[in-house]
């Protein structure tokens, strides 16, 4: 009867990343005089099934590795206070009952999520120089990171058309835009993006992979991973392509759809004050959609012949440790509203 048995063999290889490199098999061990069963790749070779990840993250000298340990850790607990305290400040406060602050909160929490899936792997890497990550493990932190970006699309779109409702239709706005309908929006941005990253992953972890098991990445990616695939996987990527058309650009272009109306709007305001202080009201959620947009398209949609893997890490942690500081400060930096609810929640005034 067999056992599922992990057998690692250390290679030792000039690659300039500063880590051991081990190549993962795993198999079932067969009885007594039977051999153990082997997988079959693109070419009808046999390969033996690759089942734990090399996270090649930020190769540098071992201080400098404990220098960027200790700037992710405050940036994570940063990022871990400011939206708890938004969470907090939104659910305790009867002044801020109202849907635009019921979706902030929810961005927050997919902020909490968002990063929580993604730091404290990296920060092992840099503390302990812990480079492996199970196979399990990493189509988990894929699927819940690729989960949290397509919810957050939807999301986005979400806040687009409270926006737009807000400034085209003010007084039907209370009932347009309902408690009710803010817990769908918000159910459906969860249930729409996990859903879909659901089948997207069951694809992927269908694939054999062998021979390299490095991922130049700091988390387990999409592309990377598909790189290491040594089975045709051309069906995977029309149904990942298909699917990403749908969570990603049909968002898009609900959000594009609502500015549009909202500056045909602003634009028949008679006056300048009338105007700038309409506009105001959606600048902060028109910045976060600008700079969210702006760094998943530069990563995902790009030429191959200016495609870098170190220029694809840079833009990862701006849209998955920079963008979640920056986001709370975006959206309550200026609103005096918040601040002061902030304030009272903290017992600071």
């Amino acid at each position: 009867m067999g056992s599922l048995l992990l057998l690692w063999k250390p290679h030792w290889k000039g690659s300039g990343l500063g880590v051991r490199r081990f190549q993962s098999v795993s198999w079932c061990c067969p009885g007594p005089g039977r051999a153990a069963p082997k997988h079959r790749g693109m070419s009808g070779e046999n390969v033996t099934k690759v089942s734990t990840f090399i996270l090649v993250g930020f190769p540098t000298a071992l201080g400098l590795q404990y220098l960027l340990f200790l700037l992710f850790l405050l940036t994570y607990l940063f990022v871990l206070v400011e939206n708890l305290a938004i969470i907090l400040t939104v659910w305790s406060s009867t002044s801020l009952d109202r849907p635009m602050y019921y979706f902030l909160s929810s961005m927050s929490f997919l902020e909490i999520w968002y990063v929580s899936d993604i730091t404290p792997k990296m920060l092992e890497g840099f503390l302990l120089q812990q480079k492996r990550i199970s196979f399990v493990g990493c189509m988990t932190q894929l699927y819940f990171f690729s989960s949290l970006v397509c919810t957050d699309c939807v999301l986005l779109a979400s806040m687009a058309y409270d926006h737009y409702v807000a400034i085209c239709h003010p007084l039907r706005y209370h009932v347009l835009v309902t408690p009710g309908l803010c817990l769908q929006l918000v159910g459906f941005s969860f249930v729409s993006g996990f859903t879909i990253s659901m089948i997207k992953v069951c694809f992927i972890s269908s694939f054999t992979f062998c021979g390299s098991n490095v991922l130049n990445h700091f988390f387990c990616d999409i592309s990377p991973i598909l790189k290491l695939a040594c089975t045709d996987f051309s069906t995977a990527e029309l149904v990942d392509f298909i699917l990403a058309f749908i969570i990603l650009v049909f968002p898009l272009l609900a959000t594009m759809l609502s500015y549009a109306h909202i500056t045909l709007a602003v634009l028949r305001i008679p006056s300048a004050t009338g105007r700038w202080r309409a506009f105001s009201t959606c600048a902060s959620h028109l910045t976060v959609v600008t700079v969210f947009y702006t760094a998943l398209l530069f990563t995902y949609v790009r030429p191959q012949a200016i495609d870098s893997r170190s220029s694809n890490k840079l833009i990862s942690v701006l849209y998955t440790v920079i963008t979640p500081i920056l986001n709370p400060f975006i959206y309550c930096l200026r609103n005096k509203e918040f601040k002061n609810a902030l304030k009272k929640a903290f017992g600071l005034t």
